[in-house]
């Protein structure tokens, strides 16, 4: 007897393998939804030149985080449902904007069907990968022809905290795996006159009361790729959705955690990256997911 973790029964897009029809994302397995289309200004400077970036948001999600931002798209699935014919049509239109990149924002969970598209579309600008980080290693090998650029989370390094804020309690295992395997597809960063062309950027999001976790990423990263990676801190929490349902997440994050965060990138060697503001912690910077702004080129 074998597992029956086949592709007859199981959706294999993300790590959770859900029964076909019974997915934790909320997603259907005919149409990919997609929340909005933008041209996105507040990515990372070096993913969002004058031009801007040709961001795509994927509705629903495969971690689908208490405290998400983005919740009415993440956990509410609003959006408009595409064919992969329909999606590659929209990709096209994209690029016809003139935007710097495809950037598809959490597209995890439609992998499959993403990459279809892509086959169709064939972009010639680079397409950013925005990923949550709880990916498949399978899959990222699937994406070597496909995504230019990885926007890597690393957002756990601790069990519980992955299985209290994302009932994914192996999110950092799974997390790590993906991302040397995405350090393999795509081996070095390559930037032409401040524009990424190819390259990973790993972002952390430092939580309230919880930033030892985030030493501990560093140190991670450091280990897994060396401490010339590119790394995007951000003090952007703010609480929302249901973060209130714990205390320790109902305040932003203090200014004296987020400094020991960042005196320890410094420690550890980290010199290429990005740093926020904690005036970013505010939600002026969230897209507004309106059904009658779904496209903004």
């Amino acid at each position: 007897m074998t597992n029956d973790f086949s592709k007859q029964n199981r959706c294999l897009d993300c790590p959770r393998g859900c029964p076909l029809g019974k997915s934790f994302c909320g997603k259907s397995q005919e149409f990919v939804r997609v929340a909005k289309v933008m041209r996105h200004r507040f990515e990372e400077p070096i993913i969002c030149p004058d031009n801007g970036s040709g961001a795509i948001f994927f509705s629903y999600c495969s971690l689908k985080c208490c405290f998400c931002q983005n919740y009415q798209i993440s956990h509410q699935g609003q959006g408009k449902d595409f064919s992969v014919l329909q999606l590659a049509e929209l990709f096209e239109r994209v690029e016809n904007s003139g935007v710097a990149n495809l950037n598809l924002v959490t597209p995890t969970h439609y992998t499959s069907k993403i990459i279809e598209a892509l086959k169709i579309a064939k972009p010639k600008i680079p397409v950013v990968w925005n990923t949550s980080g709880y990916e498949r290693k399978e899959n990222i090998l699937k994406l070597k022809d496909y995504v230019d650029i990885f926007l890597f989370d690393f957002k756990y390094f601790d069990q519980g905290l992955a299985q209290k804020y994302s009932k994914a309690g192996d999110y950092f295992e799974v997390c790590c795996q993906a991302l040397k395997t995405a350090r393999k597809i795509v081996p070095e960063d390559i930037i032409e006159n401040g524009v990424m062309k190819k390259g990973i950027i790993v972002r952390h999001l430092v939580l309230p009361n919880a930033y030892e976790d985030s030493l501990k990423i560093l140190d991670k990263i450091a280990e897994l790729l060396g401490n010339n990676t590119i790394i995007s801190i951000m003090s952007q929490f703010v609480p929302c959705y249901k973060a209130n349902n714990f205390s320790e997440l109902q305040d932003k994050i203090s200014l004296l955690q987020y400094k020991k965060v960042l005196a320890h990138a410094k420690k550890l060697g980290f010199e290429n990256g990005f740093i926020q503001d904690l005036t970013s912690a505010t939600l002026d910077y969230t897209p507004d997911f309106s059904l009658d702004r779904f496209e903004e080129l």
